[in-house]
């Protein structure tokens, strides 16, 4: 017997779609305002009120588009997964008013109201239409078995709310989650971002309107800050070649020592690298439908003493960059998401700054747009979930083409860095060891003219430079295994030290020989002794008893106050770590605070106090050690902080709280620098140093 069958979708499915395709509220907010360009809007209004409240809340979007008549809601908004906008846009047929070709073509977007609310009212009115109203009860499609019974209403009538009009407006209420003021700023941040600051369209504005307005009203937008720029650029390409180049070194005013420049096609040094190549050969935008591709932005320097040099406020411009910095693309002068997203490193430009962390640009130092054209760039094409392109060939040399004009905008502005660097006598600290070891090198290549035993001493050294990077990323990563890094340094670089003397005094190749010969033992040693640190659940409250316990004596000869904020809070709250690990990690914070307090307020009478809690609300997911003291505050940017040898102290190794960060990671966790508004700490600490923890929550087990 043979039987028909068809498949009878579940009315979960359509919460599913919501649920699953629309990542979170940003992405859900700004489904809707694409909706709204698609609509020829010339403005789209976001009102949020009583967000925090989710049974009073209510989110309104509402345009002045061609609005929807019945048919269409009928026969395309109601119709999930409908090729409408798909259609239209294969057809090129662009918007009456604006142009535009349509953003969407997945037919989906709709489900981002359900990410919002639970109840949604849509109406919505074209011109010499009537006006439509439809209610749609989000819950109804869990009570339903199947799709086709769940009762959606719709209303004809009289035009009353677009009386003098067309447009759209969707009410959403219920809402599924209470509104924190950080989710506030990430909206704001996106629709603000929304359209591209060197190329918005003609006649779209994105207007936010909130009764929370005191949430946002510091944030900043890229004209407030673009001046602090001492690099700006702008590449044109099309094909396999740069058509347009320009690059601008623009130094402060106050940088009386040095002078700018601008660099273009024309310029000799370019002209020569004007054809798009890497090491896989010929790059060529061409291959794929791509298009002409527009690259510009500003890049900034967030040394401290170069900001020193002509940043009044620098913890506002470290603020915007930690949040802005990084390179989006904009179709249609319209963003495609997730690039420049904080975390996205879409063109891996931390891995190539690894290697040369002064030349090398990274996110947080770039405000950046590319540029594409939706009718010319169709072969990249946007995944489903509206996160990003799919990763086909288009893409790829997409990438190739962006990373190669990063390489040359580096080489340029490596020059200009230097020329500061030398105007004004800014060093870069070099790691130990290391340098010492290439410093013996090109000693000993001068000294030693016998090849074979050069040869053999040359062997020795670049064992020892490969076990001592082998031995500090494991001591990096491991922190309180039983042995301190700054010791393992200080015994090697003494042994260099005295190779340097004998090899420079005298040339007894045997007495050099045996040196280097200890020294690859000595490493090979303490490469034997580190051990694996126990992983396992311990009681938070006394890991921070013990740790504070740990500096009792120098809190009292240094005359510090601890304040215990987080005693009634985590009698019963356990985490899974490294015992020595969490210890070793709030030693080394704690430790940090001691000098700064002592280094403020040296010979002043003043109380000095390190304030510690602990919150569960703070990041979502995570729960959160907070230690701040009343010092001075972060005298380097978190990104500078954070790095291996860069230490802000007088003689200080730099290794603290790079260790810090590593023990975190290693735990699934993050090292972080909040603000004082973001935080509940006393207003003592507003100026100071704040440090924050977060360790991944332990999943419940049903």
């Amino acid at each position: 017997m043979t039987e028909k069958l068809v498949f009878k979708p579940r009315a979960r499915l359509i919460l599913q779609l919501g649920e699953q395709l629309i990542r979170n509220e940003s992405i859900a907010l700004l489904e809707l305002v694409k909706n709204a360009y698609d609509a020829d809007a010339s403005q789209v209004r976001v009102i949020m009120k009583n967000i925090d409240k989710p049974g009073d809340g209510l989110i309104i979007v509402e345009d002045d588009g061609c609005g929807m008549t019945m048919e269409i809601i009928k026969n395309e908004w109601m119709e999930p997964g409908s090729d409408y906008k798909e259609n239209l846009f294969k057809q090129k047929k662009r918007t009456a008013k604006y142009g535009r070709l349509p953003l969407g073509e997945k037919g989906i977007g709709r489900f981002a109201a359900h990410k919002l609310g639970s109840y949604i009212t849509l109406i919505s009115r074209a011109e010499d239409n009537p006006e439509i109203v439809v209610n749609i009860d989000w819950t109804e499609f869990e009570k339903s078995r199947y799709l086709e019974e769940v009762p959606i209403k719709i209303i004809d009538r009289s035009a009353e709310y677009f009386a003098i009009r067309s447009g759209t407006r969707i009410e959403i209420r219920k809402l599924r989650t209470r509104w924190t003021r950080g989710m506030m700023r990430e909206v704001y941040r996106s629709l603000v971002s929304f359209t591209s600051p060197f190329d918005t369209p003609e006649s779209f504005k994105v207007i936010l309107k909130t009764d929370k307005e005191e949430w946002v009203k510091d944030l900043l937008k890229i004209e407030d800050v673009k001046n602090y720029a001492l690099f700006r650029f702008k590449c044109i390409m099309e094909g396999n070649h740069i058509k347009e180049f320009l690059y601008n070194f623009t130094p402060w005013n106050s940088m009386k020592k040095i002078d700018g420049r601008t660099v273009d096609e024309t310029d000799t040094y370019i002209q020569k690298r004007l054809l798009l190549v890497d090491r896989e050969g010929e790059i060529n935008l061409n291959k794929s439908k791509v298009g002409i591709v527009i690259f510009e932005g500003f890049i900034f320097d967030l040394d401290p003493k170069i900001l020193g040099l002509g940043v009044p406020d620098k913890k506002t411009l470290r603020e915007y960059l930690k949040i802005n910095g990084g390179i989006r693309i904009y179709r249609d002068g319209i963003r495609i998401y997730d690039y420049g997203e904080p975390g996205n490193d879409w063109l891996d430009l931390g891995i190539r700054r690894v290697n040369e962390p002064t030349k090398r640009i990274s996110n947080n130092i770039i405000v950046a747009a590319v540029h594409l054209d939706r009718e010319k760039s169709t072969d990249l094409r946007e995944k489903t979930n509206r996160e990003g392109f799919i990763e086909n060939e288009a893409f790829s040399e997409l990438k190739r083409a962006l990373l190669y004009c990063i390489g040359q905008i580096e080489e340029l502005r490596y020059e200009d860095k230097e020329k500061i660097r030398v105007a004004y006598g800014l060093k870069s600290m070099k790691e130990p060891v290391i340098a010492g070891i290439t410093e013996l090198k090109e000693v000993l290549n001068k000294k030693i003219r016998e090849e074979k035993l050069k040869k053999d001493i040359f062997r020795y050294l670049d064992r020892i430079e490969n076990e001592y990077k082998s031995m500090r990323d494991i001591l990096l990563r491991g922190a309180g295994a039983g042995l301190t890094l700054s010791v393992v340094i200080h015994e090697i670089e003494k042994i260099i030290s005295e190779l340097k003397k004998v090899v420079k005094i005298e040339v007894t190749t045997e007495r050099i020989k045996s040196l280097v010969e200890h020294l690859a033992k000595l490493i090979e040693g303490y490469t034997l002794v580190i051990k694996k640190s126990e992983v396992k659940k311990w009681n938070l409250r006394k890991l921070i008893d013990q740790s504070i316990f740990n500096m009792e004596y120098r809190f009292k000869v240094h005359d510090i106050e601890v304040i215990k904020a987080y005693e009634s809070k985590v009698n019963d709250i356990f985490i899974k770590c490294s015992r020595n690990l969490f210890i070793n990690s709030l030693i080394n914070i704690m430790d940090n605070s001691i000098w700064w307090l002592e280094y403020k307020y040296r010979g002043k009478k003043f109380k000095k106090e390190i304030f510690v809690d602990v919150s569960d609300y703070l990041i979502d997911g995570y729960l959160s050690i907070i230690i701040a003291d009343n010092g001075p505050g972060l005298t380097l940017s978190p990104d500078e902080i954070t790095r291996p040898f860069v230490s802000a102290k007088p003689d200080g190794m730099g290794l603290g709280l790079h260790i810090v960060d590593e023990v975190m990671k290693a735990h699934g966790g993050f090292l972080k620098f909040p603000e004082y508004d973001e935080v509940n700490i006393g207003e003592d600490f507003k100026d100071g140093a704040i440090v924050l923890l977060a360790f991944k929550k332990e999943e419940e087990k049903l």
